[in-house]
């Protein structure tokens, strides 16, 4: 499958005290992203981060609509972004080999890096509820409107791609600058993609394309 190259919008970044940038997720105002020691609140109008919270955040980050959660090592936490405090813990399940982390359907989806697997987690037990299998190593994970998509990153080439949810296949893909690997990814629900960049301390917004509209449909 051929790709599209990937239309940047915008970079956020590089942050002051931010070496690399993991998990990113969206609340609907602000763009959350883990940088190793911290949660950072980042506003995209502006691009000025607003807050952060001290807790372990080394992966994948997401947000159920009132909760963020965050990998961290071999668990993922359950936290209140009012207060910060950890509310919560459940086992990771690639025991610290993971990495993307979305929420969608009432539970955690979780990118296993190198295993190149996706798996649906129960979010207050951990338990695996399905496994979706990939042909390259899993970093960032989102839904938006139905539809999947992970980032992958090997060596020097990273893209995003969407796959069909129940046989893993990919249906499209968009391909990273040179240079430019994606380390967490959260659709916004519309437009646009943010992207962590890793060791470049980045955030990156590119454009989700637009659906092709069958001919003849309304």
């Amino acid at each position: 499958m051929k790709p599209t190259p990937a239309d940047i919008i915008r970079e956020y970044g590089p942050f002051p005290g931010v070496d690399k940038v993991a998990g990113v997720t969206y609340d609907g105002e602000h763009v959350w992203f883990a940088s190793g020691d911290k949660l950072n609140a980042l506003d995209p109008a502006s691009g000025k981060t607003l807050r952060s919270i001290d807790v372990a955040a080394h992966a994948g980050t997401a947000f159920d609509g009132r909760h963020l959660f965050q990998i961290a090592e071999d668990r993922i936490q359950k936290i209140d972004p009012d207060t910060g405090h950890v509310l919560s813990t459940i086992p990771a399940p690639g025991n610290g080999g993971d990495s993307g982390l979305a929420w969608a359907e009432g539970t955690l989806w979780v990118g296993e890096y190198r295993a190149r697997k996706i798996h649906q987690v129960d979010p207050a037990t951990g338990a695996i509820l399905r496994t979706i299998e990939s042909s390259r190593f899993v970093t960032g994970v989102t839904w938006v409107e139905g539809e999947l998509w992970h980032a992958t990153w090997e060596g020097d080439d990273s893209d995003i791609r969407r796959i069909d949810p129940q046989t893993g296949e990919v249906l499209e893909r968009l391909e990273m600058p040179p240079n430019s690997g994606v380390s967490g990814l959260e659709s916004d629900g519309g437009d646009r993609f943010y992207c962590g960049g890793g060791m470049s301390g980045k955030v990156t917004a590119i454009r989700r394309p637009k659906r092709r509209v069958a001919s003849g449909s309304k």
